[in-house]
């Protein structure tokens, strides 16, 4: 699986930014927090969802604490957005080229507006999906920011 498109994508994109940490394989697919907190044995916190919703019909990424939920009504007043509502797969595939439950904050087809949820910064080490549901990388909530050109949000 190491050599699965989607995983070399991500690869070669943290690489080129010059990310510290490696994509990790894991022997289970973990598509949610708890069980990729479970695999890794952290807290849920310190997992950062990729959550991908449809905003007016433009991907808007957020990558939020495993911890919590993102309050829609609330982030789409922040960014001006008529209605944020949870995007289909197809609509996930369309924009990340990665399907739902490995969606990493890299890699994808073209610049996604991103946003990353304060909460991860209490955390020295946080982990994303890597492309597919059994991949991870460690990374910080500072480098999330540089990675993605994300920009600072309260989710909830």
């Amino acid at each position: 699986m190491s050599n699965h498109p989607n995983v070399q994508r991500v690869a070669d994109a943290l690489q080129a930014a010059g990310a510290t940490g490696e994509i990790v394989i894991l022997d289970e697919a973990v598509p949610t927090a708890a069980a990729a907190a479970a695999e890794l044995g952290c807290e849920v916190g310190a997992i950062a969802n990729s959550l991908v919703f449809d905003g007016d019909g433009a991907p808007v990424l957020i990558l939020t604490s495993g911890a919590h939920r993102v309050d829609t009504a609330k982030v789409a007043a922040e960014l001006g957005i008529t209605k944020l509502r949870r995007a289909t797969p197809d609509f996930v595939k369309e924009h990340t080229g990665q399907s739902i439950g490995g969606v990493a904050p890299v890699g994808h087809p073209h610049q996604v507006a991103t946003y990353v949820d304060t909460a991860l910064e209490q955390y020295d080490v946080v982990w994303a999906a890597a492309g597919i549901p059994h991949s991870v990388f460690p990374t910080t909530y500072a480098e999330l920011l540089e990675l993605t050109n994300g920009t600072p949000i309260t989710v909830n």
